[in-house]
Parts: structure tokens; C-alpha cells; sequence
């Protein structure tokens, strides 16, 4: 199992679309995470920054082909479409990403 964090901004004025959204998150996209072998998901923000900060557990033994799985879901698409308008990526992420990833400096169980 590996434990993954990750950090994006969120608009100002898309706070409670966002927070309306995910507490009634589509069942398709429940299973479809599920199904890319992620668990114990979970989405914090921080305002007044806005910040959130998603994490997950994944589970599965090919992390880009699950990745790869899930994007090409015509479903998911047609919920990050909604979600992505929301959003406001840090400047500094990687190139490739949308959420910035972080990087695991301490977990005890």
C-alpha cells in the first residue's frame, strides 16, 4: 500500500459548488476510484486560503495504468469537468500534474 497526498488551490467563488459536489460525489465515481484500487480517499480544505488537500491509499501494483484507467472513463471526465472549474492549480506543481503531489516526511501508524 502506498499513502499519497496532494495540494491544489480552489477559486474563491467555487467554495460551496465545490463542498455541494462532493457531498453527493456520483456513485459512478465511487466505483470507478474503487476500482482503480484507491482507498481511504479524503478531500480537506483550509480556508480562508482555500487550499485542499486530498489523500489516498492506493493499493494497486501499477500506479500509471490505474491512473490511465481512470481518466480514459467517460464518467470521471464528465465529473472533473465539472470539479476542474473549481480548481486553481499551484504555479509550482510539475509539469504533468494538476494536483501537486507531496511528498511523505513522516506517518506512524
Amino acid at each position: 500500500m502506498q499513502r499519497m497526498g496532494m495540494v491544489l488551490g480552489l477559486k474563491p467563488d467555487k467554495v460551496e459548488a465545490y463542498k455541494r459536489l462532493h457531498a453527493a460525489v456520483w456513485p459512478e465515481i465511487l466505483a470507478k476510484i474503487s476500482d482503480c484500487n484507491i482507498t481511504n480517499y479524503s478531500i480537506f480544505l483550509k480556508e480562508p486560503e482555500n487550499m485542499l488537500f486530498g489523500y489516498w491509499e492506493y493499493t494497486g501494483t501499477d500506479f500509471a495504468a490505474d491512473a490511465a484507467k481512470m481518466a480514459a472513463d467517460p464518467k470521471t471526465q464528465e465529473w472533473w469537468s465539472v470539479c476542474i472549474p473549481c480548481q486553481e492549480p499551484l504555479p509550482t506543481r510539475k509539469e504533468g500534474e494538476w494536483w501537486a503531489m507531496m511528498e511523505e516526511v513522516f506517518h506512524h501508524d
